[in-house]
């Protein structure tokens, strides 16, 4: 196993500082790569498959996940020759949740050295830009209106201090903004609303039940549309959503499909993971099992 670890040097807090304290013991095992701006994680990665390396660590959050994923599928076969492991750093680390993976770096990277490999779908999503037609993949959750404004009004500083309410505090900021209609077709019928999310996985922000019934391996994708976002929706369903890290029943309609395009009358942009990726229109999908991820071993079956 030919590992090479993907780092945010950014990263702060507690689960960092003890991910650097853990730099020696990893080093032993592992080419380090150090980011120094925004989407060389994705270069890095690239450039790591073509040098033959079998397995990429993504050390950061979930952009830092993002970006490696990315730069494994640019890579000439790199989704087939090559394994994704984490090791979560980041203030969120959606992804981490849903596949169980522990957030002290020295379980996680135990973790890595087990060589425990399962396969899940890998999401994508194309759309138009001015240089062509563009493909991205995605691990965990996409979403398009008020979540992809509210991640651009994130303010970094305030992050450092209080963590993932500062997408709280910028969801409230993206409130006062307009909300074009968004229509949604791939179901049984086209449906419309001011916000759609869509998951690969149960999980949404930090660790908000959105869709119970996903799946990661079923090849389905899940989308949940919201008619409505403004102060009433919020009201209703906020204290449930904080309390009891799901929605009340009744908010938001369920859809499930291989596949959904997302138009919208206006500018509406759209996220990937936590990044802001682009605008409608877009067509989102998945490919099944493409994804090798390394995750812990289940348990021994008494």
């Amino acid at each position: 196993m030919r590992i090479c670890v993907i780092f945010n040097p950014s990263a702060r807090g507690d689960k960092a500082r003890r991910f650097r304290a853990l730099l020696h013991q990893i080093s032993a095992r592992a080419d380090l790569q150090e980011t120094r701006a925004k989407g060389e994680a994705q270069r890095l990665a690239a450039a790591a498959v073509q040098s033959g390396f079998d397995t990429l660590v993504a050390a950061g959050g979930d952009g830092t996940v993002h970006e490696v994923l990315n730069g494994m599928a640019e890579a000439p076969d790199g989704l087939t020759r090559t394994r994704l492991g984490v090791l979560p750093l980041g203030t969120v680390n959606v992804w981490a949740r849903e596949r169980q993976l522990p957030v002290a770096s020295e379980a996680a990277w135990s973790v890595i050295l087990q060589n425990h490999e399962i396969r899940q779908d890998l999401p994508w999503v194309e759309w138009d830009t001015t240089a062509g037609r563009v493909r991205r993949y995605f691990v965990q959750l996409a979403g398009a209106g008020l979540d992809a404004r509210a991640i651009n009004l994130v303010s970094w500083r305030l992050k450092q201090r209080i963590g993932s309410l500062a997408y709280i505090v910028a969801g409230l900021k993206a409130l006062t903004h307009p909300a074009p209609l968004i229509t949604v077709s791939g179901g049984p019928a086209p449906v419309e609303g001011r916000l759609v999310l869509l998951g690969n996985g149960r999980f949404y922000g930090g660790g908000f039940t959105i869709f119970p019934e996903a799946n990661p391996h079923d090849g389905l994708l899940n989308a949940r549309v919201f008619p409505r976002t403004d102060w009433v929706t919020l009201v209703r369903s906020g204290p449930t959503l904080l309390a009891r890290k799901r929605l009340p029943a009744g908010v938001g309609r369920s859809e499930v499909a291989a596949s959904f395009t997302l138009t919208a009358k206006g500018q509406v942009p759209f996220e990937l993971d936590g990044e802001t990726a682009g605008e409608l229109p877009a067509t989102f999908g998945l490919i099944p099992s493409a994804l090798r991820v390394l995750a812990p071993r289940p348990p021994a079956q008494g």
